[in-house]
């Protein structure tokens, strides 16, 4: 069909003539309403937005004295968070004489770890950086 027919026919009909790929031989056409046509694909962006998950990073302070009691709050406070599908970035920030002894904040992470590794997997060891040491978290799959 010609494009001036084609032209015709959606002016006669109320609708626009709109071209889905241009550098065809002939080029392809299609008869619609375009802000009809604009308007769902906004509405569909938005809906597939609504339904995107964003993953947050949530951070809990340790220290190198941490008590059992204490350190079990923390592991449910930490629970929550992987229950909720965000990652969790547990670092201990080590002060004055605590530097020398950066070992026992690792095993303070690692036994933080054993209390929730039923929900979480790590996906950054434990590794000191400057005078904190950090460990990222993530959801069960």
């Amino acid at each position: 069909m010609s494009a001036s027919s084609a032209l015709q026919i959606a002016y006669d009909s109320d609708l626009d003539l709109v071209k889905i790929s241009p550098n065809a031989q002939p080029p392809v056409c299609k008869i619609m309403n375009y802000c009809k046509y604009k308007f769902e694909q906004i509405k569909n962006q938005k809906e597939a937005r609504k339904n995107q998950k964003v993953v947050e990073l949530k951070e809990i302070w340790l220290s190198m004295t941490i008590d059992i009691g204490d350190l079990n709050v923390k592991a449910k406070q930490a629970q929550k968070f992987l229950a909720a599908g965000n990652k969790i970035k547990v670092s201990i920030r080590m002060r004055g004489r605590q530097n020398a002894h950066s070992n026992l904040g690792i095993e303070v992470m690692n036994k933080f770890f054993t209390l929730i590794e039923n929900d979480a997997v790590i996906e950054k060891k434990p590794l000191l950086e400057g005078r904190n040491i950090l460990m990222i978290l993530a959801p069960k799959a």
